[in-house]
């Protein structure tokens, strides 16, 4: 007789168990170690977090841009790095949208219940 099937079935005698315990999202933040903040205030602020750190990345590529541009005596080089400047830019703006409509989600279900 081959032990594999009943090495398999032997989880799901276990299921009604686990099955019955209360699983929230309290017990299992506190299980991983992720402390009893509030989720919906946790993601807002990785979602700020990873916003602004977008932000500072496109920063970055502006002011590289323009030393490529501003020191490159080839020419070719030059418009590639006004339109990296220009690709930045654009990005920013995306950056500072998405970021605004955050803010403006936040504001207005700051005290909504479920």
């Amino acid at each position: 007789m081959n032990p594999r099937p009943l090495l398999l079935a032997l989880p799901g005698l276990f299921l009604p168990l686990t099955a019955r315990a209360a699983v929230t999202i309290e017990s299992v933040g506190g299980s991983l170690g992720l402390g009893s903040a509030d989720l919906k205030q946790t993601i807002v602020n990785i979602t700020q977090w990873v916003l602004g750190l977008l932000g500072l990345i496109a920063l970055i590529m502006i002011i590289s841009s323009i030393v490529i541009a501003t020191t490159s005596d080839d020419s070719d080089r030059a418009e590639k790095a006004k339109s990296g400047i220009v690709a930045a830019m654009v990005g920013l703006v995306i950056i500072l949208i998405a970021w605004a409509i955050v803010t403006f989600v936040i504001g207005t279900t700051r005290n909504v219940t479920v």
